[in-house]
């Protein structure tokens, strides 16, 4: 079950990475010039996270390697939640709540993956 919203916004996301490159500039600047093999370019990051998410989101799915693809997972929904659903940069009360609430539904399924990786 936990698979399918990665499969899912993974496929979406390599039809249509432009709008989440655009959300996600901020904190792939901030990782690129960090981390000096990590791609520049927000498309290129938007894409290969999208990569991960399908590729780990059916290897869950299908249970081969499961702790690996829950792992897998949970490290790349990390830079996803802060690049898309930074609530707290948000002015419009509406937009903050939405935000928000995608965020902490993230984090909880972080948590499930975490389990999921080391039970």
């Amino acid at each position: 079950m936990l698979a399918g919203i990665f499969i899912a916004g993974g496929m979406d996301a390599l039809a249509n990475p432009e709008p989440r490159a655009q959300m996600a500039r901020p904190v792939v600047d901030k990782v690129a010039a960090a981390v000096p093999l990590s791609p520049a370019d927000p498309v290129t990051a938007v894409s290969l996270n999208a990569l991960v998410h399908v590729g780990a989101g059916g290897l869950l799915a299908a249970g081969i390697f499961p702790r690996l693809a829950a792992l897998s997972l949970a490290v790349s929904i990390v830079p996803t939640t802060f690049g898309g659903h930074r609530f707290w940069e948000a002015e419009d009360p509406k937009q903050r709540a939405q935000q928000r609430t995608q965020f902490l539904k993230n984090t909880a399924i972080f948590g499930g993956l975490v389990i999921t990786a080391l039970d």
